[in-house]
């Protein structure tokens, strides 16, 4: 397993994009620039969608190229010689960091903040990627998980990014699909 360290001496490495690193614990412990420690992650989804680091207690955090951040629900010996392990869950390195639609589905039900109930339709034309006038809403901009009521209680169904009063579907056009719109 590569902590982005040479093993001990804190000489940086440079990050590898054919490799799994784990991410350091904290950003005190981190050898490679710009990479975000577990803690950055754990405190951003807690300040940005109120969901608390316990949910993610049992998993370890990997990064695979520039600021591809993966999860994986235990730990891993040596994951560099794999090509995927867990699943992509946010990407960092740029401005602002990114959810994946698929971290949005998994956890999106533990958000307290930044969560926006979209109607039946409104989550039709958001599951078919197209994007919506949605002044309505009064929240945070920028990143939102979206939701839908289904049987009685919300169920994340993806990321979307609220900017000028319009929320942008930005789920992948390999994941987009057309829902029957039900009232």
């Amino acid at each position: 397993m590569s902590d982005g360290t040479d093993g001990g001496t804190g000489e940086a490495h440079t990050n590898d994009g054919q490799r799994f690193d784990r991410l350091p614990e904290t950003p005190a412990d981190r050898g490679v620039e710009g990479r975000a420690s577990r803690e950055e992650v754990l405190d951003w989804w807690e300040e940005r969608f109120g969901i608390d680091s316990e949910v993610f207690a049992e998993y370890s955090f990997w990064e695979k190229g520039a600021g591809k951040i993966w999860i994986f629900n235990g730990e891993a010996t040596d994951p560099s010689e794999v090509e995927a392990i867990g699943m992509t869950f946010l990407r960092t390195r740029q401005e602002h960091w990114k959810p994946t639609g698929r971290a949005a589905s998994r956890f999106g039900r533990h958000a307290t903040e930044n969560v926006i109930e979209l109607d039946p339709a409104q989550a039709a034309r958001f599951a078919a990627g197209e994007d919506q006038d949605l002044p309505e809403w009064d929240g945070d901009w920028g990143y939102l998980i979206a939701t839908h009521e289904v049987a009685g209680e919300p169920v994340p169904i993806g990321v979307g990014l609220y900017l000028y009063d319009e929320l942008r579907s930005v789920v992948p056009k390999g994941s987009r699909a057309d829902l029957p719109v039900v009232e």
